[in-house]
């Protein structure tokens, strides 16, 4: 197979559960070396399709390649071409960090030299060499989290899954592991992310997103800020809920959210809109802590926009 050829392709796919549908007839495909996210609000289908496509679990319908194997009758094939991580680290807290990576490159039939060869690799790469010998139940959470990506790596997998990688680690140690996945995509490892971290889908290369099973964008983060059709405004009221709970009920606005010390608006009409922000908090004794502002929309407002737009659908 050409190297040119996608790592995933996924056409119609769909896993019901009785008559739940839990993903619902999705198709997208992923580019070699890309870091692909994978978006949607808990419950949306995204574990369910990484499942699929890891061979761990059966679709109802449709079809599916991971590295060229085929999801349904190949399937055990794929768990030896791909490396899997979750929020869950599979790690053995009893075990040192060099045992650990032993034992899992036993499970993938790793060779005695090039196993030795591939554990000094790759604790250099995740920058653990001087803790090799430590308990893993005494390593922090941050390098925890390296030890485990370490773990789905060991085997040199040409696919990388994170499904919710991050989650639960401090900003600094989520930025650290991004940087890990940089250079693995620069060396041609292709990944597919799960996240709710905004800021971290704002560094794959393209995203999709799904909804109650369904895709309903996809495309690069700039496209899909471009999504957004209303004017975003920025509003910084001193009593944030209370001013969340007005905004929201007047009818110029089509949605609002908080967004950081903030908030973020969605009006149709920003003239309008400024006007009966400022009219209406101020009727309700909220003061104004700074100009509202006019802003491009984020991420965020775009995951926001583009759910409630599915939704209505």
């Amino acid at each position: 197979m050409m190297l040119t050829n996608p790592a995933i392709v996924v056409q119609n796919l769909s896993r019901h559960f009785g008559t739940f549908k839990a993903v619902d007839h999705i198709s997208f495909e992923v580019k070699r070396g890309e870091i692909f996210g994978f978006l949607g609000p808990n419950g949306a289908g995204k574990s369910t399709t990484i499942r699929m496509l890891n061979g761990l679990l059966l679709p109802t319908s449709g079809t599916g390649q991971v590295g060229g194997f085929d999801i349904i009758r190949e399937n055990e094939q794929i768990k030896k071409h791909i490396g899997y991580m979750s929020q869950r680290f599979s790690l053995y807290e009893d075990l040192t960090a060099e045992e650990n990576l032993d034992f899992f490159g036993g499970v993938y039939g790793l060779a005695s030299d090039r196993l030795h060869r591939r554990i000094a690799e790759v604790l250099h790469l995740v920058g653990l060499e001087d803790r090799r010998h430590d308990l893993t139940r005494t390593l922090p959470l941050g390098l925890k989290q390296r030890l485990a990506l370490a773990s789905a790596i060991i085997h040199e997998p040409a696919i990388l899954f994170l499904d919710e990688a991050t989650s639960g680690v401090d900003p600094i140690s989520r930025r650290n592991f991004w940087d890990l996945i940089y250079a693995m995509a620069q060396q041609g490892v292709t990944i597919l992310v799960t996240t709710h971290y905004m800021e971290e889908a704002e560094f794959c290369d393209r995203l999709v997103l799904i909804y109650q099973g369904r895709i309903v964008a996809q495309g690069t983060p700039r496209e899909l800020k471009q999504e957004v059709k209303e004017t975003i405004l920025a509003v910084h009221p001193d009593n944030l809920d209370a001013a969340l709970d007005l905004i929201k009920q007047l009818p110029q606005v089509a949605e609002a959210a908080v967004f950081g010390d903030g908030l973020h608006v969605a009006v149709a009409q920003p003239e309008a809109g400024e006007r009966y922000i400022e009219e209406t908090l101020q009727a309700h004794n909220i003061a104004l802590l700074r100009h509202i502002e006019r802003v491009p929309p984020s991420l965020e407002d775009a995951f926001i926009a583009l759910v409630q737009r599915a939704g209505e659908g």
